[in-house]
């Protein structure tokens, strides 16, 4: 009973930008991934890794091509290890929420129940596990990306060459855009944190976030370079 009476102390408000913060990481991710007329940087980049693909079936010896994917590899990895830590992290701060009460107190607020502090803590754990489970799947199709690059035969006349070169691209696409989706959900997860400090500073961080990712696939300098405009 008394953990309902405290949930109760979240105010329409509150739910209002938790749904601000939902929904603009679904329509700013669906918007990113098809964006119509505008293309964005993902799209852009998308092309490139086709264009990629097409480069090393004529590429001898393709060691240079063999560095990229190990070195994006190793990105996604240091990616899904960083989310990882944080989950841990934030469960830790979930279960011992008094460093947050001792901030609130420092800064004059009232005192605010353990369980308020934990709920606003539970979309950022969920963001980053959501994000963390995208980088471990763009590392694991990075994996079969590679394996197919390593079953494109050496001979580019070869007519398994391309297709077999074509396939690896669009793994190599797939898991580039699941990577972007953990990226977004990082950004998200920041976000959420403002929930700590109201419903009003969420809503603005939500909306932060929305426009920073938008200005950077849709009105950035790389997306300007990417079009020959740069």
């Amino acid at each position: 009973m008394e953990a309902f009476v405290q949930f109760t102390l979240l105010s329409p408000f509150d739910a209002a930008a938790l749904a601000l913060l939902v929904l603009g990481y679904w329509a700013i991710g669906w918007r990113i991934e098809h964006p119509g007329r505008r293309p964005s940087v993902t799209v852009l980049m998308a092309e490139h890794r086709r264009e990629w693909m097409r480069e090393f079936v004529q590429r001898d010896p393709r060691i240079f091509d063999a560095q990229i994917v190990a070195s994006l590899r190793q990105g996604t990895s240091f990616f899904a290890s960083t989310c990882l830590l944080a989950v841990g992290g934030v469960l830790a701060l979930i279960g011992n929420t008094e460093p947050l009460q001792g901030v609130a107190e420092g800064l004059g607020g009232d005192m605010i129940p353990a369980l308020l502090w934990q709920i606003k803590l539970v979309p950022v754990a969920l963001f980053l596990t959501h994000a963390f489970l995208k980088f471990v799947w763009a590392q694991r199709i990075f994996g079969y990306c590679s394996v197919l690059m390593a079953a494109v035969p050496n001979d580019p006349a070869d007519p398994r060459a391309l297709p077999r070169a074509m396939q690896a691209a669009e793994l190599n696409i797939r898991a580039a855009w699941n990577f972007n989706r953990g990226l977004r959900a990082m950004y998200f997860a920041l976000g959420a944190l403002a929930w700590l400090l109201g419903a009003g500073a969420l809503a603005l961080a939500s909306l932060a976030v929305i426009y920073l990712l938008w200005s950077r696939e849709f009105a950035s300098v790389p997306r300007a370079v990417l079009l020959g405009e740069g």
